[in-house]
């Protein structure tokens, strides 16, 4: 496995190993001492799966603390553009975000720590995205960020295609309005 950083404190990109013979390909998705060696200690609790098809966007979304959660996404099919926003208020990276394409074929990974929005768009006919969250769902500590918020200008990076957003998520507030009880680590 390989660990890459972003610009933004604690996002990583993990890189499997793959390993490659006449019959297709073999890789170690998820191995917690191998990534504890690589200084990644988060253990993870819950997984979840969703399916999607071409222009959904699904976001921005975290858990307020005590309920944050970190994520480790990656795509089983097709291709997204994964998005993570840095709410930790005191960091220097606070209200900034990073994107990153997440697909089948590349077969990156993306770990969001605690502290983070969260939101994809589907870049590919359709794509299936799982992820592990380090803390159980709370309903009572959702939270999220409108996925148009024009202070963060996040590119989904579906041109002129209209997106496809759950009702709930179009009722998310601004940024500026967000409810946030992150602090910087």
């Amino acid at each position: 496995m390989q660990v890459t950083s972003t610009p933004l404190l604690g996002l990583q990109v993990i890189i499997p190993q793959i390993i490659q013979d006449h019959r297709s390909y073999f890789c170690e998705n998820y191995h917690e001492k191998k990534l504890a060696k690589l200084g990644i200690h988060t253990r993870f609790v819950q997984e979840n799966q969703s399916f999607s098809r071409q222009g959904t966007i699904r976001g921005l979304h975290y858990q307020l603390v005590p309920h944050a959660q970190a994520k480790l996404i990656r795509v089983l099919a097709g291709k997204i553009w994964d998005v993570a926003v840095d709410l930790r208020q005191g960091t220097d990276t606070f209200g900034q975000w990073e994107g990153i394409i997440l697909s089948a074929a590349n077969k990156k990974q993306l770990l969001i720590p605690r502290g983070y929005a969260h939101g994809f768009a589907v870049l590919s006919q359709q794509a299936t995205v799982l992820y592990k969250c380090d803390a159980f769902y709370c309903p009572a500590a959702e939270a999220g960020i409108h996925f148009l918020d024009p202070t963060l200008a996040i590119d989904w990076k579906l041109g002129t295609q209209q997106p496809i957003v759950l009702e709930k998520d179009k009722q998310l507030p601004s940024f500026q309005a967000a409810t946030m009880n992150f602090t910087a680590v």
